[in-house]
């Protein structure tokens, strides 16, 4: 049976008392953040879906799909742990993606200077990686699987692999050539 509510802009796997108060305010902190940025960046940022739904040890996560639309994904549960540095520093890590992705476009480095300048403009320091205690919690394994090109051999993880099955291409970043599944054939590797 389909539904006709539209989705909520705000996914919540764990909906306590305290956890949903403290998505409340991630979420409330994301759109401060997002209103301010469309100043920063001289244009209307349309609000982005958020979600807390990202699991272990990544505390947050900004995707824009093909069509432009932006999700940001929190980690539940390093925001019950962490939520006074969580808010001061993961939340404008990830509007800053959001906001850089807006201005400049994909062809950027995700924590280069542009990404960069918004995190300053933000008033958040712009730290690459976060430093909360992850004990506790389990990362996802991905599998890898073997490639190669004329120059080497590659180890894909499954998330590209798959993305090849369903027609991406992947090149080398030293011979360009595109790479091929399983490991070189014998002879096929430069001297």
């Amino acid at each position: 049976m389909a539904n006709s509510r539209a989705p909520s802009p705000v996914t919540c796997h764990q909906d306590s008392g305290a956890a949903a108060q403290a998505h409340a305010r991630a979420t409330e902190r994301t759109m401060a953040l997002v209103n301010t940025g469309s100043r920063l960046i001289g244009r209307p940022a349309p609000a982005p879906r958020i979600s807390f739904d990202l699991r272990g040890h990544s505390a947050g996560q900004c995707r824009v799909d093909a069509e432009g639309g932006a999700t940001i994904r929190y980690n539940a549960a390093l925001l019950a742990r962490h939520e006074p540095d969580f808010l001061a520093q993961t939340v404008p890590h990830e509007v800053a993606h959001y906001l850089a992705y807006l201005r400049f476009g994909r062809r950027i480095r995700p924590h280069g200077p542009e990404w960069q300048q918004i995190m300053h403009a933000l008033g958040a320091d712009p730290q690459r990686c976060h430093d909360f205690d992850i004990s506790g919690l389990t990362a996802r394994r991905l599998r890898r699987h073997p490639y190669h090109c004329r120059c080497g051999e590659h180890a894909l993880t499954s998330i590209r692999h798959h993305r090849i099955l369903r027609g991406a291409r992947y090149v080398c970043r030293t011979c360009g050539e595109a790479l091929r599944p399983g490991g070189p054939p014998a002879g096929d590797t430069e001297s």
